[in-house]
């Protein structure tokens, strides 16, 4: 049985997430629909990237993870059909796909152009119904990656903002994505934070000394920095909310100093 996830903007006070979801059992009605997340802020590319990459790898090889931020729908961006190594990746070619990208620069990527992977009227506001939804439950019944069209090398990327070390031998790195509890998770990884050893973490105008294993080892609205599930450095206040606290989302900067 073939798995789709679906990651959007749609919210769900719309139809738009059901509308999709119907497309999808009309042209494969076997297929298993998992719902990642329809919350992404609107047209925060940035932000799907994240929730998408830090999802994709617990999903079984050959899910086809479906994407769809798209403020760019109707023009001429395109939209796209990857073969990754453990599934495809459907959506529209404005960097959604960055961060899995990176991680597989060799992944062959397609542009869908051909009418037979689209709906009869392709409407200029909703690519998500009539190409990707369309694409996607295709791709799932059987059809071959290499149909949606023709082969492309240059996938829209955006910079992944890496941490960088000052001319004083601290780093600079920056949020990524704020999440529902107001976590702050940022762009240093644990890899990164292991060579560093003890620091002194500056964001917001306030200072955290050490890193916490878990929130409970700290009071209630303490904030304090662990590394989280996605592996991860993030910024959180215990029972409280990070990014509503500091006023901060992504972009923010986020100093460490090595003690």
């Amino acid at each position: 049985m073939s798995i789709i996830t679906l990651t959007t903007d749609f919210g769900t006070s719309d139809g738009y997430v059901g509308t999709i979801k119907g497309v999808i059992l009309s042209i494969a009605p076997d297929v298993t629909l998992v719902d990642i997340s329809h919350d992404i802020a609107p047209q925060n590319i940035r932000q799907g990237a994240y929730v998408l990459h830090a999802a994709a790898p617990y999903f079984p090889t050959g899910t086809i993870h479906l994407a769809v931020v798209d403020p760019g729908v109707g023009s001429r961006r395109r939209a796209l059909a990857i073969l990754a190594s453990r599934g495809i990746l459907v959506g529209p070619d404005n960097g959604l796909f960055t961060l899995l990208l990176a991680d597989e620069p060799d992944a062959e990527c397609h542009e869908i152009i051909h009418p037979e992977f689209m709906l009869r009227r392709v409407s200029a506001t909703f690519h998500g119904r009539d190409v990707f939804a369309s694409a996607a439950a295709h791709l799932a019944s059987g059809a071959d990656l290499g149909a949606v069209g023709p082969r492309i090398a240059d996938p829209v990327m955006f910079p992944i903002l890496a941490p960088v070390q000052q001319p004083d031998g601290s780093w600079l790195g920056h949020v990524l994505y704020a999440d529902h509890f107001g976590n702050l998770i940022t762009s240093v990884t644990l890899a990164e934070l292991q060579e560093m050893g003890r620091l002194e973490i500056a964001i917001g105008g306030r200072r955290i000394t050490g890193l916490r294993r878990t929130y409970a080892e700290a009071a209630p609205g303490e904030l304090v920095a662990l590394v989280g599930s996605s592996g991860h450095l993030e910024i959180s206040i215990v029972n409280g909310n990070a990014a509503q606290t500091l006023g901060l989302g992504p972009d923010s900067p986020v100093i460490l100093r090595i003690e």
